[in-house]
C-alpha cells in the first residue's frame, strides 16, 4: 500500500444516466447536494454496448453545466473502432477530457465483441488516436473480475491497461478492505505505478445490492449476509447496519493511505452524504 500514499486524495461520485425528464430533475437534485461534498469529479455510466449514450453525454453536459466535473465511461464491446472514434470526437468537441474507459458488458441477445475484445485495447486506441488529450480511468477487480480464470490472470489484465497508457484506476466496490490491500501490494510488485481508487457501495437495500454482487463478482462477507438476510424487510435497520459497515471500511481505508473514494451512488445522495459525514471529510 506504500505507494499509494504518494497520491493526493480524489473523492468522486458515481451516476447513471435517467431516462425521464422526472429523473433528471431528481439527479439535478442530487448533484447539487453530493456537489457540497466538493468532489473532484462525477462520473456518468454507459449502458451495455453503449445503449445510454446520447443519454450520457446529456447528463454530463448537464452536471457541466452546473459548473462541475464529470467523466462519461466509454465501453468498447460490440463497438468499432470508426464508431469509438467518433465518439472520442463528440467528447473533445465538448471539452470533456477525463473518461472513465471500460470494457463494457455485451447487450443481451448479442454474442459478437465487436472490433474490441478488452479494455486494454480501448486505451491503446484512445492514446493512437488522441494522444494524451484524455484523463483515462479504467476498472480494477481486487477480488478477480468474474470472467477471469484466476487472481494471476486479472492482474495481468489490469498491467496491460496501464501500460496501454491509464492514468488512474477505480475498483469495483468490495466489503472486504483486505482484498484491496493485498491487490494493491501486488500491483506494486509487479511494477504497476498508478493511484487506484476504492469504489465505495452504500448499502440501501439488500435484495439489490445482492443482484448487484451476483452480477460483478463483488463478494459480500457471509456475516454481512447474514445480518442482513436477518433484518428481512426492516428497511431502517438494512440502512442503520449499512451505514455503520460502509463507514468503518472507508475509514479503514483511508487510515491505510487509499487515494481517495470512489461511491457508487446510484443517483441517491442520503446514504453517501451521511458516511461522509460521519468521516469528517
Amino acid at each position: 500500500m506504500e505507494s499509494q500514499k504518494k497520491y493526493p486524495r480524489t473523492y468522486s461520485f458515481e451516476f447513471f444516466p435517467p431516462n425521464t425528464p422526472e429523473g433528471q430533475e431528481k439527479l439535478r437534485a442530487t448533484t447539487r447536494q453530493l456537489a457540497q461534498l466538493n468532489p473532484k469529479f462525477f462520473s456518468v455510466t454507459y449502458g451495455a454496448g453503449g445503449s445510454t449514450r446520447e443519454r450520457t453525454l446529456g447528463t454530463v453536459l448537464d452536471i457541466r453545466a452546473m459548473g462541475h466535473a464529470a467523466a462519461p465511461h466509454i465501453s468498447c464491446v460490440a463497438s468499432t473502432r470508426e464508431n469509438i472514434r467518433e465518439w472520442l470526437q463528440r467528447y473533445k468537441d465538448n471539452g470533456i477530457q477525463h473518461l472513465v474507459a471500460l470494457r463494457g458488458d455485451l447487450p443481451s441477445g448479442l454474442a459478437a465483441a465487436g472490433e474490441f475484445r478488452y479494455a486494454n485495447e480501448l486505451v491503446e486506441f484512445i492514446r493512437q488516436e488522441f494522444g494524451t488529450q484524455f484523463m483515462i480511468e479504467v476498472a480494477a477487480y481486487p477480488e478477480t473480475h468474474p470472467q477471469a480464470k484466476n487472481a494471476q490472470e486479472d492482474l495481468a489484465a489490469f498491467k496491460r491497461k496501464v501500460d496501454a497508457g491509464a492514468n488512474s484506476a477505480i475498483t469495483q466496490y468490495f466489503y472486504n478492505a483486505d482484498a484491496y490491500y493485498r491487490f494493491v501490494d501486488d500491483c506494486e510488485a509487479m511494477g504497476i505505478n498508478i493511484p487506484i481508487v476504492p469504489g465505495i457501495m452504500p448499502i440501501g437495500r439488500f435484495s439489490q445490492l445482492a443482484r448487484f454482487s451476483d452480477a460483478c463478482g463483488a463478494e459480500i462477507p457471509r456475516w454481512m449476509r447474514r445480518k442482513l438476510e436477518g433484518y428481512g424487510d426492516d428497511t431502517a435497520s438494512i440502512r442503520a447496519f449499512g451505514l455503520d459497515v460502509v463507514t468503518a471500511l472507508c475509514d479503514d481505508l483511508l487510515q491505510h493511505g487509499a487515494p481517495g473514494l470512489h461511491f457508487y451512488s446510484l443517483n441517491q445522495a442520503g446514504l453517501t452524504t451521511t458516511i461522509w459525514q460521519r468521516l469528517g471529510l
